[in-house]
């Protein structure tokens, strides 16, 4: 191939149709085609190449630790869990579609936080923009932007989100002015876009890790407003264990 033709190409970011260009041609010299079905295979192609580029840029983006998807979950494991009503919720997309709040509650180790990225890879794949980000990296990077006046920069980014994935909310007790900047990101996201939260406490609990009880109060009212809630308490743990005794009982 020239290198006219390959700078053009480039110009143009067929990148697709740079990497097959001999391959294609050569499929072109059989002649089996018309021009018309030849052109949209040739589309269809680059299409499709161009959209798995920007999906896994979205995933290496939204930096999740665990590419877990729906169907892996274990849902014969949990049989407490209502699986038709998160099928239902996953296949419509309308945790997406109506800015949703999914709050997961349940003890360590019953799936709470591999569904909840089931979730997010789902919208991911499905062209939105997310992020996965424990709590406690959450209160880090907003309290180190409070301290650099960057606060608003970093918060309208976190809001602009399609889906933001906040994992194990609670393990970090937070002080009035993390609390704070917590609730003006949820405010901001209120009603705009979805975000998904998974935790071991009850909304009643709250305040053991937010420390005040009006803000409790302001940030739940918000989050229930348009909420789905997967109540996994009763559930238990699936996490394999590997235990080997190094010592004689």
């Amino acid at each position: 191939m020239e290198d006219t033709l390959v700078q053009k190409l480039d110009f143009l970011s067929l990148n697709w149709l740079t990497e097959n260009w001999d391959a294609v041609m050569k499929e072109a010299t059989k002649g089996k085609r018309s021009y018309s079905r030849f052109l949209s295979e040739i589309v269809d192609e680059e299409y499709h190449h161009k959209s798995e580029r920007k999906r896994n840029a979205r995933l290496k983006a939204a930096k999740i630790p665990e590419m877990l998807v729906m169907e892996t979950f274990p849902f014969t494991k949990q049989p407490k869990l209502k699986k038709r009503m998160a099928m239902e919720l996953y296949d419509s997309m309308s945790y997406i579609h109506q800015n949703q709040t999914l709050c997961l509650i349940g003890p360590t180790g019953c799936g709470k936080s591999g569904l909840a990225t089931a979730y997010l890879m789902h919208a991911i794949n499905q062209g939105y923009r997310g992020l996965y980000i424990s709590f406690s990296e959450l209160i880090t990077m907003l309290y180190q932007s409070a301290a650099d006046y960057s606060e608003r920069k970093v918060l309208k980014r976190l809001a602009l989100l399609d889906c933001l994935l906040i994992d194990e909310l609670g393990y970090r007790i937070v002080n009035k002015d993390e609390a704070g900047l917590f609730f003006e990101l949820m405010k901001m996201r209120h009603k705009k876009a979805c975000t998904i939260i998974t935790t071991q406490l009850g909304f009643d609990e709250w305040r053991s890790f937010l420390r005040d009880k009006h803000l409790v109060m302001a940030i739940v009212d918000r989050i229930t407003e348009n909420c789905t809630v997967f109540n996994m308490k009763d559930c238990i743990s699936i996490r394999p264990k590997n235990i080997k005794q190094a010592a004689e009982k």
